[in-house]
């Protein structure tokens, strides 16, 4: 499951965003500064940035700025009301991807969102496969031992992202917040619900419960 940062000050249009890019199944993650989107981007947790140009802290040049010096290559793409061919220019020779001008409709936002991800998976390994576990990254398919099980959406990215760190402990906060991209109530077992239903189409011998720590693929 892709994951996106959303570094916006406006709490309406981040409600927004963030509620249409996780009912078209990512992973999201809202700012309303430039420095703490610096600092989520740098320690790799988002795969796309939207990015508002008059942020508070540090706006939205210096987010670029000191992203692409530190060697980040993330698509970015530019959200704002600025709407000269000046600053459509800075944003794109600042490091931009890409650049959409506010207002704007979602669905020509979440298009060029795909299109930036699929520009930056090319040539990325698009097959995950771990003790004869395999998932097709692309189309979607899920095999065990050679033999294709179905899998719902929620399932096949709560299996990629166990599979992407096989034998590393996850804890249920960290799976909540990459495969869901939102905090549920503490209280609540969905991680395990889900776990429950991989086990049951992958074999139960594959997830690991680790007591008071979370699980892992073995």
């Amino acid at each position: 499951m892709s994951r996106i940062l959303i570094a916006e000050d406006e709490a309406r249009i981040s409600s927004f965003v963030e509620k249409g890019l996780v009912a078209a199944g990512f992973a999201t993650t809202v700012v309303e500064n430039g420095l703490d989107a610096v600092e989520l981007v740098l320690a790799g947790s988002c795969d796309l940035l939207v990015l508002d140009i008059g942020l508070p802290g540090i706006d939205g040049y210096e987010v670029m700025r000191r992203l692409r010096a530190a060697g980040a290559s993330l698509p970015v793409i530019v959200l704002t009301a600025r709407t000269s061919a000046e600053d459509t220019l800075a944003s794109l020779e600042g490091g931009a991807n890409d650049y959409m001008p506010k207002p704007f409709r979602f669905d020509e936002l979440l298009a060029r969102i795909r299109l930036r991800l699929a520009d930056a998976t090319k040539g990325v390994t698009a097959t995950l496969s771990v003790a004869g576990l395999e998932l097709d990254l692309r189309t979607r398919r899920a095999l065990v031992e050679g033999r294709e099980v179905e899998l719902s959406a929620r399932e096949f990215a709560l299996a990629e992202e166990l599979m992407r760190n096989a034998d590393r402990v996850l804890s249920r906060e960290q799976l909540l917040s990459r495969v869901w991209g939102y905090d549920f109530d503490p209280g609540s077992n969905v991680v395990d619900v889900y776990v429950g239903y991989l086990r049951a189409k992958l074999g139960a011998a594959h997830i690991e419960t680790v007591r008071g720590m979370g699980y892992r693929l073995r």
